[in-house]
């Protein structure tokens, strides 16, 4: 079920293949050297590169943030974690035109408030200088919640008695025994949830179908957009597998990262 699709594209990558073309020559690498060339897939690329930069870290702190709150809280844990879990088990197709509808100039509530306290909202889906900005908002929030739930898990295996004898030793401020015990004792899970939120920000390609559609001029478009242009709008499947090569060999990478570079930073023993 996996293995032949994926063979299939490897060997369609090296022809010029065309949905309903009934003949197919092999063209090497011609697809790769197009590639290069081709400013519409290098603004794709630097625009997915962009919103991973920004999504990661911003979903990764944020859920860090709050999971220490939530834990550090002593009413209203459940309810908080089914708050923030909301959007990982929501449609994501409509949230996206909620979030259209929060983002739209005119009537959209976000700017209302800007105009209230005398500031002219921007275009946020509709102007190249907003738009990725605004996606990788979203991003943000779609991957908070699942990153607080691996974060509050990493945080109840923490023992006790560690934080009892960071502060016999002296570490009685908070972030003393942050620094000291729970950062240090969150990096399995840290790198875990690096790792999942780096490769889900690279696959985004729903809330840029629904809400820009790699627009405008291009600005929103990511590689997995590219790939569904390419193969399913001007029907080069040929081009199109090409591109997913690139787009598997990234998260390849991702994955090489994890186990041979991370792994042996945040595990002890």
């Amino acid at each position: 079920m996996l293995l032949l699709p994926t063979l299939a594209t490897v060997a369609l990558a090296f022809t010029d293949y065309e949905l309903g073309a009934g003949v197919i020559s092999w063209v090497g690498f011609d697809n790769f050297a197009e590639l290069l060339r081709d400013r519409g897939f290098m603004t794709s690329l630097r625009n997915t590169v962009v919103y991973v930069c920004l999504v990661t870290p911003g979903s990764i702190a944020g859920a860090l943030l709050l999971a220490l709150l939530i834990e550090a809280g002593t009413r209203g844990r459940t309810f908080f974690r089914a708050v923030f879990f909301l959007p990982v088990v929501s449609l994501t197709v409509a949230m996206a035109a909620a979030w259209q509808y929060l983002l739209h100039p005119t009537i959209g509530p976000l700017n209302a408030m800007l105009r209230a306290v005398g500031m002219a909202g921007p275009e946020w889906l509709s102007s190249s200088s907003t738009v990725l900005l605004s996606l990788a908002a979203i991003g943000i929030w779609e991957n908070l919640g699942f990153n607080l739930v691996l974060f509050l898990a990493g945080l109840t295996a923490i023992p006790r008695e560690l934080y009892a004898a960071a502060e016999v030793d002296g570490a009685r401020g908070g972030w003393e025994r942050f620094r000291l015990v729970t950062w240090p004792m969150l990096g399995p899970t840290t790198l875990f949830v690096l790792t999942i939120t780096m490769i889900r920000s690279v696959r985004v390609f729903d809330t840029v179908a629904v809400l820009t559609q790699g627009g405008p001029n291009k600005a929103s478009e990511v590689l997995l957009y590219s790939i569904y242009l390419e193969g399913f709008s001007f029907f080069r499947l040929g081009y199109a597998a090409a591109i997913t090569l690139v787009f598997l060999a990234i998260v390849l990478a991702l994955m090489w990262l994890q186990t041979r570079v991370l792994d042996k930073r945040v595990h002890y023993g």
